[in-house]
């Protein structure tokens, strides 16, 4: 037989004992048919089964005088996590008569409880196993499914209610031991059936009403806000049209006032018409006389106009052909000078040859002088390197003189191409400037 995992064992026997609690409780409560205290035994029950099942895998946490295990550290941790715990947990604190962790977290589950807001605090905490790592091991039930299945349990409490009073009662040294007596059934109890199924639907019908009673009561809120936000813009509009009464009456005596001075108006124009048909008829005349002769003078400005235009654009196109061989003088200037400079680089290389062959005839000479044995070898090479000196020379004076004569030629040209350049665009901007004008 495979061994079981202890701590599964343990999971599984606090969730069977977490579902024999609720039951019993949401049952016994239903029958005893009234709101529930401190003193009534299932609850007691309830309070300390839920106390093991937060107990479970909490690691050992050093403190100044001992090691103690307490779950008002993840307890503490809800208000962070659900902003509506925060006013639980200051309640909490408050408390006069309450001295321990312990005792705080058992104040904290009884007013959770009363709140029926338990299983939503404890569902925002398993949610983050994060920051639960921190309080349980990693097999404890807060951390594993077990626990998740609790909370879903927590949820049919709400049908519960429950009226503890905390503040007088010693939470501290309560010792929390679970009476198995109460969840032993006897054979009435597995034969009533009937009662279970009854019990289920009424707590069904009990769950839709108060479901629907949050929902009519979200419903109602939003409708309030609405009707205020209707009984501002009422007030608005009712203002807005005692404003826009007064502007039309307002506006309908200055309609008035503008009919009056527009008939005023109409009669001194239709008087004013008259008088000034009459100057226009003469105007008229006059202006067919002088027609003819501004006829002749436009065609013949015309006609001068255009030989204007078409010379004007003439001697553009011109000043257009004349800047792009400026340019292209321009890019031959810089392609001789780019030549030079490589000749100037093969001058550069050639000296240094020579240098290095000059270095080689020395030492070559002080070879000579020590070894007198291969006197003719060497004699033979200082030779031929002589020789190659004076060829290397030779080619050397020729490129320095051809690049002289070709450098002067170039900037000569180059002179010249410009000078005329700038004698045409001054030529051309003469006569660009005389057709304009």
């Amino acid at each position: 037989l495979a061994v079981k995992d202890p701590t599964a064992v343990e999971r599984a026997n606090l969730l069977n004992m977490a579902k024999l609690s609720i039951k019993g409780l949401i049952e016994s409560a239903l029958s005893f048919g009234r709101t529930l205290d401190s003193d009534y035994p299932p609850l007691q029950q309830f309070f300390v089964v839920m106390e093991h099942c937060l107990k479970h895998g909490l690691k050992v946490r050093k403190s100044f005088l001992s090691y103690n295990k307490t779950i008002w550290g993840p307890l503490e941790l809800v208000e962070k996590l659900y902003p509506e715990a925060e006013e639980i947990a200051a309640s909490v604190r408050d408390l006069p008569g309450l001295k321990t962790p312990l005792g705080r977290a058992r104040a904290w589950l009884r007013l959770a409880l009363m709140q029926k807001k338990m299983a939503d605090y404890l569902r925002c905490l398993i949610i983050q196993r994060e920051l639960l790592s921190e309080f349980y091991e990693y097999h404890a039930l807060m951390m594993e499914e077990e626990g998740a299945v609790i909370v879903g349990l927590l949820v049919g409490l709400n049908v519960i209610d429950a009226n503890l009073c905390v503040k007088g009662e010693d939470l501290d040294s309560q010792v929390g031991v679970i009476d198995f007596s109460m969840y032993l059934k006897s054979d009435e109890d597995i034969g009533g059936k009937e009662r279970n199924e009854q019990i289920a639907a009424i707590l069904d019908q009990k769950n839709y009403v108060e479901e629907l009673n949050r929902q009519l009561n979200s419903t109602v809120s939003s409708l309030h806000a609405r009707v205020d936000s209707l009984e501002k813009s009422n007030t608005k509009l009712i203002e807005e049209l005692a404003i826009a009464k007064n502007n039309i009456i307002k506006l309908q005596e200055e309609n008035h006032q503008l009919r009056s001075e527009n008939t005023l108006i109409l009669m001194k124009t239709q008087h004013h018409l008259e008088v000034t048909k009459v100057d226009v008829e003469a105007e008229l005349q006059t202006y067919k006389h002088s027609r003819q002769g501004l006829d002749e003078m436009y065609n013949e400005a015309r006609r001068q106009l255009r030989e204007e235009s078409q010379l004007r654009q003439d001697m553009e196109n011109e000043l257009v052909v004349q800047v792009s061989m400026k340019h292209e003088i321009e890019l031959a200037m810089k392609l001789l000078e780019k030549d030079i400079h490589e000749k100037q680089d093969t001058l550069i290389g050639l000296r240094q040859q020579l240098d290095e062959v000059k270095a080689i005839n020395m030492e070559m000479y002080q070879k000579l002088q020590v070894s007198e044995d291969a006197m003719k070898e060497k004699n033979e090479i200082i030779g031929r390197l002589e020789d190659k000196t004076n060829q290397i020379n030779a080619t050397m004076k020729q490129l320095e003189q051809s690049d002289k004569d070709l450098l002067t030629q170039t900037r000569t040209i180059a002179m010249s191409f410009v000078k005329c350049a700038s004698n045409e665009a001054q030529h051309q901007y003469k006569l660009v400037k005389d057709i304009s004008f």
